[in-house]
């Protein structure tokens, strides 16, 4: 045993590894926490209420769950190839240049992980309201993103501890409920078999439409991508966590709309936003919402913690390249980038008290997506373009699956376009004022530092 880990338990201490990388254990664990928000819980009942059929509801998760596994197999062989943290910053540069890593790094570094800690965490305040209802929502989000930066400092030894038992946790009390929804609950008169009728549904526009959002609920399959470089195994353990944590998550979400539909009448869900509470309410009667409202508080600090832990990673790595940006770059004794933590903490805090981190997030998504087309494209023009590089992982199902995720996410930025116009372009300007930052920032050491890395 070595010093760091003296005061970790032995299960724990052989589960996180024994060396001072992240494990492919503690990869999935943040995977399936980042993924794993609220969206599973608000979504069924917009969607139920146009798509009144159990079987074409749990297809509509199922398809958004292989789109999302589509999206893994093209990031795990850019991973693989490319070992290094800060997910999209790092393939973009290697795939185009580095301006385009920047523009992707930038819109991540100081609000793409910023606006959803500060949401979860304002989640966090409202559902432990409805837990306790004296408690104050606002002083409690700061509170638990403060608690969880301050493990963050500590440094990736006890992050991974504290990240594999929150994620447990989280997915104990998720199957715990499933279990109990499925044996308490009283059965409603839904199939999940075909049924006729089930086709008209599933090739209709609510269909397509709540694709889009089940995606959004998807989103974090990429997590591993911005640790790489803290991995212990890269080549090997990048493609085992992400493929992992999303078929974890794949089978969660299908049975999480399941229990919700074969415990809750339809007509009590339709148009709901809190569909986890009402049926939560159906399975367990009048202390329903209490117990859904703990269950999901206690999910949302493994979400905090995984994603107060990846963000500085694209601020730290940003810091390595860039001399303007080098204080970033700096790690504490303990091997955590104190002042990217502490960045994206400060920002997180600004979003909370203004409370703008839902219009952050509003004009942030054309971009992100934006971000993720390009890098799953970058997988197809390497193999034309640098056909002999090193490929340790090679995508699965290749160019049908990185053509199935580019289809579909070209189908949301659409739909983001058409639907917020303005939002999405005035996430489209945030992303494209990087280039001037970068312009600013460039100097003849950067191009040594890419050109190293490239080699």
């Amino acid at each position: 045993m070595t010093a760091s880990d003296a005061g970790t338990a032995p299960w724990i201490s052989r589960l996180i590894g024994s060396g001072s990388g992240v494990s492919v254990l503690v990869a999935t664990a943040i995977v399936v926490a980042d993924m794993i928000g609220v969206g599973v819980f608000t979504s069924l009942g917009f969607q139920v209420k146009d798509i009144p059929s159990g079987f074409s509801i749990l297809l509509l998760w199922t398809v958004g769950g292989i789109v999302a596994l589509c999206g893994v197999f093209s990031y795990s062989e850019l991973g693989a190839m490319f070992p290094r943290s800060s997910g999209e910053y790092n393939f973009l540069g290697r795939a185009y240049h580095p301006a385009f890593g920047f523009l992707a790094g930038w819109v991540s570094a100081t609000v793409g992980f910023a606006a959803p800690v500060a949401l979860a965490a304002m989640a966090f305040g409202e559902y432990a309201k409805s837990v306790v209802p004296d408690l104050p929502p606002i002083p409690l989000a700061i509170g638990v993103v403060w608690l969880v930066s301050l493990v963050q400092l500590t440094g990736v030894r006890h992050s991974s501890t504290f990240q594999l038992i929150a994620t447990i946790l989280k997915v104990v009390l998720i199957v715990a409920f499933l279990v109990a929804g499925f044996i308490i609950g009283v059965p409603q008169p839904i199939a999940f078999t075909p049924q006729a009728g089930d086709l008209a549904h599933i090739v209709s526009a609510p269909f397509a439409i709540g694709l889009v959002f089940v995606m959004y609920s998807f989103s974090g399959w990429n997590a591993a991508t911005y640790i790489i470089g803290e991995m212990n195994m890269p080549q090997r353990d990048l493609p085992r966590a992400l493929l992992a944590g999303t078929l974890i998550v794949l089978v969660l979400y299908v049975a999480l709309n399941a229990v919700f539909l074969y415990s809750t009448p339809v007509g009590a869900l339709a148009g709901q936003i809190d569909v986890a509470s009402v049926a939560g309410s159906a399975i367990f009667g009048s202390l329903g919402g209490r117990i859904v409202g703990a269950m999901i508080c206690v999910g949302l600090i493994s979400s905090i913690s995984a994603m107060m832990w990846i963000g500085p990673r694209v601020m730290m790595t940003m810091g390595e390249d860039i001399p303007a940006l080098r204080v970033f770059s700096q790690r504490s004794r303990s091997g955590a980038p104190a002042y990217a933590i502490l960045f994206q903490l400060a920002v997180a805090n600004l979003l909370l008290f203004t409370r703008s981190f839902e219009a952050v997030l509003d004009f942030i998504q054309f971009a992100l997506l934006f971000c993720s087309f390009f890098t799953v494209t970058g997988v197809i023009k390497l193999r034309i373009t640098d056909p002999d590089l090193p490929r340790p992982y090679r995508a699965w199902g290749y160019p049908f699956t990185p053509l199935v995720f580019l289809l579909v996410t070209a189908f949301m930025m659409f739909y983001l376009l058409t639907e917020r116009p303005m939002q999405s372009l005035s996430g489209m300007l945030v992303m494209l004022s990087g280039l001037l930052i970068y312009a600013v920032f460039r100097r003849r050491p950067v191009a040594a530092a890419t050109s190293a890395h490239r080699e």
